[in-house]
């Protein structure tokens, strides 16, 4: 087996770095978490040359790349900054894939090049108050006007979902709801895609402790209009869809955390190398040089933890457990890997002038968001039988 990148792969690092170094530097990224604002700019000039669409069939303007390319362009942009990667993930996740996945070819042709141009944003509205792990349980409904009985192909949308990241920014909502509530609760649930301006959606920004920049929003739906042109997939069979992207979704965030988890461990080893006490750099003492290594040894595992699971993807041969495991692994890597990092930088990692802070309150969402750590492990033992 070959663990190494192709030739195309290690150029698409190298350029990718390049121009992120210059649009996306340390500062840029401070202050766009300072703010709490998309990194728009960053993501318009990777959209510019064609970064975006990396895995998207050239024929719907993408670069016609494999899952492998898109781990590699979501690693390289986490290591830069966390919240532009999922912004590229939001959009290539919900705006790219799900619809290749489950959209008619006239949803194709209208959304997939406009996201990869950077002209479309997506946001993605599952979670509900009483919907969270237990996604299924979505109350969240969408009534045929008329009735159900109705032939009529307009939909109303009532409901709340929180936690929809991208709101600020975002020109669509792809939307999980329920047309049916009469059979299993995994069966009558509907995903929509509509535009984020339509007549009846009210949304506002819920303070984070991390990731500032990705505008996680609560969301009212009442009564907006949806089309059954506007269903992503057939009426009342959204399930099965849902966990295909959520499949996708657990690529791409482990991909964009564990770049970012390298992101992290460089911080801390040029701290230890520079940082001067008792006449030596403080990586010369082992209680502190074994955190380095533990370090490196989690973001080495992580990397081919993504890598693998990517090929796998790229293969046809990916399933539930294999995703799981890569969630669970990578999350806690990164997680682990700041606490680490603020512990090797001391009050300098504690300190807001400097990265690792952020690294520690972004890192901390990786156990708890698209999926805790705890059910990650439910899967696992349900799929070894246990």
């Amino acid at each position: 087996m070959d663990f190494a990148f192709s030739e195309k792969q290690e150029l698409m690092r190298s350029t990718l770095h390049e121009l992120l170094s210059r649009v996306c530097p340390p500062e840029y990224a401070m202050e766009c978490d300072a703010k709490g604002e998309a990194p728009v700019e960053a993501y318009a000039a990777m959209a510019k040359d064609g970064w975006i669409g990396v895995s998207v069939p050239e024929e719907y303007g993408g670069m016609g790349g494999d899952a492998l390319d898109l781990a590699v362009v979501l690693e390289t942009a986490g290591m830069h900054y966390l919240d532009l990667a999922t912004m590229i993930f939001r959009n290539v996740c919900y705006g790219c894939e799900a619809i290749l996945m489950s959209g008619t070819e006239a949803q194709k042709k209208e959304f997939v090049p406009a996201a990869v141009r950077g002209d479309a944003f997506f946001a993605f509205s599952l979670t509900e108050p009483d919907a969270g792990s237990d996604a299924a349980a979505i109350i969240t409904r969408a009534d045929r006007e008329g009735g159900a009985d109705r032939e009529g192909d307009t939909f109303r949308i009532t409901g709340t979902k929180n936690f929809t990241s991208g709101m600020p920014i975002a020109t669509h909502i792809l939307v999980a709801v329920r047309t049916d509530n009469s059979g299993d609760k995994h069966e009558g649930i509907t995903n929509f895609i509509v535009p984020a301006d339509r007549e009846g959606i009210q949304w506002k920004k819920l303070p984070l402790l991390g990731h500032r920049a990705m505008g996680t929003c609560e969301v009212h739906y009442d009564g907006v209009e949806a089309s059954e042109t506007e269903a992503l997939g057939p009426i009342g069979e959204g399930w099965q869809g849902l966990m295909e992207y959520i499949t996708t979704e657990r690529l791409c965030l482990s991909a964009a955390r564990t770049g970012a988890a390298a992101a992290a461990l460089k911080l801390a080893l040029d701290h230890a190398k520079e940082r001067i006490q008792f006449g030596r750099p403080i990586g010369k003492f082992q209680a502190v040089s074994h955190m380095l290594t533990e370090m490196h040894t989690l973001v080495d595992t992580a990397r081919l933890q993504v890598y693998r699971f990517a090929w796998l993807v790229s293969q046809g041969k990916h399933g539930r457990i294999e995703a799981a495991t890569l969630k669970l692994f990578a999350g806690e890597a990164y997680k682990k890997v700041s606490d680490l990092g603020v512990q090797v930088m001391g009050a300098y990692g504690y300190s807001a002038e400097f990265p690792m802070e952020r690294h520690y309150r972004d890192a901390r969402l990786a156990t708890i968001g698209a999926g805790t750590s705890e059910i990650q492990r439910n899967i696992i033992a349900k799929a070894l039988g246990l």
